[in-house]
């Protein structure tokens, strides 16, 4: 089985199993407990936190640790808006045609109680532009939310200017950081975001963790989306699931280095030099993309037999995990000019880290098989 779907998830890397492991067997006790042993545990998970916000030149306290990326956007939006950060007044919202699905559900939530939102197309390269966010900014808006790397493209946009931008209106940023995190270098006041959504299975860590940075979070008056006891600074109620986190911290401290060495092997030009010497025709779409990440299309390839009769040996993407197995056709692809039958031809192929030349050429002759 060839897995090209790191998009999706990545495999889990083997010190982040080591350190599941370990703190099932030895760190169970609840952090919140004052026992020894309790307070053991909330110590460590204080030094992933502390560990998550070095990687982005955070405050530990900014820190607030989720069940993942979508908890983390669900919290950007409702937290910040529900609350009182912003004038009642602002009820408009500015994001984009390419973002998650799941940031399309909660504006969805949003337009019901009251909210107006404006969805930013991006350019032909899939990138999102800062000059169509400041058209898009209107008197009353609110809050920003633009994702940092797309995840059926790979694009990188530039949050840095778009930060800019918002920092200038005066309007509350968010950026979705889940496929970028480890991989682009982030300095929150370099970009000047106000929130950012991180998730642990996207850099080889454990499913059902991750987390959320808010600027100056203790002192601002918040909308807790899960009501609890308490925990994580009362945002988010629950016991808090210290093995995961501790597997996050092993993820942070060891996927960075995966990664360097996975981009010295430069596979994505390895690949599409095999296509181009086997002579068969592809597009890439999107630019200034992750080095793991290239969204394909092949259109004169017979794409839905090569996935019927290689099910079992090539794990493919066509759109994102969220949309795969649905009718429509992506709405990234949608945004950026594809028709419905080259977007049915089109491949999300995101590599793993230790992918190699022998797996890249199998993958094209399967390719040039059905082409």
């Amino acid at each position: 089985m060839i897995y090209l779907d790191t998009a999706a998830s990545y495999p889990l890397l083997p010190e982040v199993k080591i350190a599941l492991t370990d703190a099932f067997d030895n760190l169970y006790a609840n952090s919140a407990s004052s026992h020894f042993l309790g307070e053991k545990v909330s110590c460590e998970i204080n030094k992933v936190r502390e560990q998550l916000a070095d990687q982005i030149g955070a405050y530990p306290s900014e820190i607030i640790f989720t069940s993942g990326a979508t908890e983390s956007n669900n919290i950007a939006f409702k937290s910040l808006l529900l609350g009182k950060e912003v004038s009642e007044d602002k009820k408009h919202i500015v994001t984009t045609q390419v973002e998650h699905k799941c940031t399309f559900a909660i504006c969805d939530y949003l337009k019901s109680i009251g909210y107006e939102v404006t969805y930013v197309k991006p350019n032909k390269d899939g990138i999102i532009e800062a000059d169509a966010v400041t058209n898009a900014i209107r008197p009353d808006t609110a809050f920003v939310s633009v994702m940092h790397v797309n995840n059926e493209l790979g694009t990188i946009n530039p949050i840095d200017e778009i930060g800019q931008v918002c920092f200038d209106a005066g309007i509350l940023f968010h950026s979705d950081a889940a496929q970028s995190f480890e991989k682009v270098d982030v300095d929150v006041d370099d970009i000047n975001v106000d929130a950012m959504s991180f998730s642990a299975h996207k850099i080889g860590g454990p499913k059902g963790i991750g987390a959320i940075y808010i600027r100056d979070l203790r002192k601002k008056h918040l909308m807790p989306v899960i009501h609890g006891a308490g925990q994580e600074d009362g945002l988010r109620g629950g016991t808090v699931a210290a093995p995961l986190i501790l597997g996050f911290g092993a993820a942070i401290k060891y996927f960075g280095k995966y990664y360097s060495s996975f981009k010295s092997k430069n596979v994505k030009q390895y690949f599409l030099s095999k296509l181009k010497a086997e002579k068969v025709i592809f597009n890439v779409n999107g630019a200034d993309t992750l080095a793991n990440c290239l969204s394909i299309t092949l259109p004169e390839t017979d794409t839905e037999t090569l996935v019927r009769k290689n099910e079992t040996l090539l794990c493919l993407a066509q759109g994102s995990a969220c949309s795969s197995k649905e009718i429509e056709p992506s709405h990234v692809l949608s945004a950026i000019g594809l028709t419905r039958e080259i977007a049915d031809k089109t491949f999300r192929i995101s590599f793993p880290l230790d992918i190699n030349y022998d797996s890249m050429d199998k993958l094209a002759d399967e390719i040039k098989a059905f082409s």
